[in-house]
């Protein structure tokens, strides 16, 4: 399958639990950290909730 690169690109102070528990299992610690993960449906589901804390690049 293709990988996706996913790197946080702001803070996650101030987002709901539910967002920083999503940011923590797609594996993003900090800012401008990145992750390579397999473009499957639950893994953009998971972006697509947090989609305005990342972004989103083929790897």
């Amino acid at each position: 399958m293709a990988q996706i690169k996913i790197t946080q690109i702001k803070s996650r102070i101030g987002a709901p639990a539910v967002q920083k528990r999503t940011l923590d299992a797609l594996g993003l610690k900090k800012m401008n950290h990145s992750v390579v993960k397999e473009n499957t449906p639950s893994v953009m589901g998971m972006v697509n909730k947090v989609h305005h804390l990342v972004k989103v690049e083929n790897a």
